[in-house]
């Protein structure tokens, strides 16, 4: 089991969202999709501090109050492991951005992350990020193609 998180920072005055370009790591699961930010818990770490963490290590920026929008469980993701994921966006931040270690980092128009390579998924949950309903999610990969998924909004 891994826990990690996921962050999609918004500049709401530029209706930009910073991505990450999934395309320097070798063997990353990733390799050439476009995810927000984020990563694995370390040990004694909230949600919150783990969220803060990552970004700071990938980005440079310093996030400020992010917001706890969902929950994602990925069985099996990698072919090895359960991924339970926090998911959050923050729009209070600081800093300059750093070449990242994990891949490109680019301010996306809001209008145009679905038509970035996404995982399947992620084109389904990024909407709900912008509704005021907490949501709790499964979403189930099989050969990197998303086969099913389910939802409850609280």
């Amino acid at each position: 089991m891994k826990l990690a998180t996921l962050c999609y920072i918004i500049d709401r005055e530029k209706k930009v969202t910073l991505m990450l370009h999934r395309i320097t790591k070798k063997n990353d699961i990733h390799e050439g999709k476009w995810n927000g930010l984020g990563g694995k818990f370390d040990p004694n770490e909230t949600p919150e501090e783990c969220v803060i963490r990552e970004i700071m290590e990938e980005s440079g920026l310093k996030i400020y109050s992010p917001k706890l929008h969902g929950f994602i469980t990925f069985p099996l993701f990698d072919g090895k492991d359960d991924w339970y994921v926090f998911l959050f966006t923050a729009d209070k931040f600081e800093g300059e951005l750093i070449n990242s270690n994990e891949g490109h980092l680019e301010w996306i128009p809001n209008d145009k992350i679905l038509s970035l390579n996404l995982w399947e998924g992620d084109r389904i949950f990024i909407p709900w990020l912008y509704n005021e309903k907490f949501f709790s999610a499964k979403f189930v990969y099989k050969n990197k193609k998303l086969t099913d998924y389910w939802v409850n909004f609280y």
